[in-house]
């Protein structure tokens, strides 16, 4: 009985002192001189990924490596950040970095560019949008299926209600993604700086998917810059006729039965798909593809000049000639054959 007695007591007291240390403990230390440390040593162990937003400041970046369990304590990151000179500069975006590192560790990791974490993908003018979304989904990996769904209705994106599809509104440039997005996020980055490259150009709202269909025609038509705006003028002078169109680009798109030949295979040339223009008169439904900036240009400001007609007699140069009349144009596809027959693999 006594021996029991004894361990209650014991317990009693261990019980009170744990709540007097859980309830008083910043009190005793300062008394007893017992000084937490602020930081963690070393470099940590583990993985945490941290995001840093465009604006954050030192104390923002600190409190968020406090709250993540990269640094022991905000005050840590931050006296370590205000000593360093010059002030460091960072850089939005998310960072790789490790559980329990020291001040100094943390501060060096957000400063190495290789611990930041990028998906970067290269679009190119004149790609189509099925070739886009799978380079974003590689690039991003995110599943293609999720990219497919996301784009399903394109008005979601801010695209008219009449366009066939997203088709020509994922604009080429070079993108840089943090992780985390969603395949939404990811498209809507790529529509909205189509949009900033339609308003740059001067087109009007209501104009945006005509001015975009006669881009990516031109995209896909015209080899050289200088070109751009002479196949514009062709694709301007046919329309004011009534005239076919004609674009092999277009009668390629809707083809099943792909080549890399420069000439169109006779299944393309007949195939009654909205976007052929051998067999439908006026413009495809829709963009063929996504063009860029000089395209762009180029649909909104053609060249001045009453051709009906051009060709390309040399793929590796990009020679293109630009003629009015039937038989001139039958001349200048001579000069292709030649060229072709020279050279079968180069295109032909």
């Amino acid at each position: 009985m006594a021996a029991i007695v004894t361990l209650v007591l014991l317990a009693g007291v261990a019980g009170g002192g744990l709540y007097v240390w859980n309830t008083f403990e910043p009190q005793i230390r300062s008394v007893m001189g017992w000084e937490e440390p602020i930081d963690f040593e070393g470099v940590g162990s583990g993985e945490v990924m941290v995001s840093i937003a465009e604006g954050d400041t030192g104390q923002d970046i600190a409190k968020t490596l406090k709250s993540r369990g990269v640094t022991k304590t905000v005050d840590a990151f931050y006296e370590t950040l205000i000593e360093e000179k010059p002030e460091p500069v960072f850089h939005p975006g998310v960072y790789q970095l490790k559980k329990q590192m020291s001040a100094r560790a943390a501060l060096d990791a957000l400063l190495d560019p290789a611990n930041k974490i990028e998906r970067t993908v290269l679009i190119r003018e004149g790609d189509t949008g099925a070739t886009i979304l799978e380079e974003l989904s590689a690039s991003t990996e995110i599943p293609l299926a999720e990219f497919e769904a996301a784009v399903a209705d394109p008005t979601v994106f801010g695209i008219p209600a009449t366009a066939p599809s997203i088709e020509g509104w994922l604009f080429p440039a070079m993108y840089t993604f943090d992780p985390g997005l969603s395949a939404q996020q990811v498209v809507q980055v790529l529509v909205d700086r189509t949009i900033t490259a339609l308003d740059a150009a001067g087109v009007p709202v209501e104009e945006r998917e005509r001015i975009l269909t006669i881009a990516s025609v031109v995209q896909r038509e015209a080899r050289l810059e200088e070109d751009f705006y002479k196949v514009s003028r062709v694709i301007q002078n046919r329309l004011a006729v009534d005239m076919k169109l004609e674009m092999d680009s277009t009668a390629q798109y809707g083809d099943t039965t792909k080549t890399d030949s420069v000439w169109s295979t006779q299944e393309a040339l007949e195939s009654q798909n909205p976007w052929n223009t051998y067999q439908k008169t006026g413009l495809p439904i829709g963009p063929i593809a996504s063009p860029g900036d000089t395209a762009i240009a180029a649909a909104m400001a053609p060249a001045d000049g009453s051709w009906l007609f051009f060709v390309t007699v040399n793929l590796d140069t990009g020679e293109t000639v630009f003629t009015n009349t039937v038989d001139e144009h039958g001349t200048a596809v001579k000069q292709l054959r030649a060229w072709c027959a020279e050279n079968p693999d180069k295109g032909c």
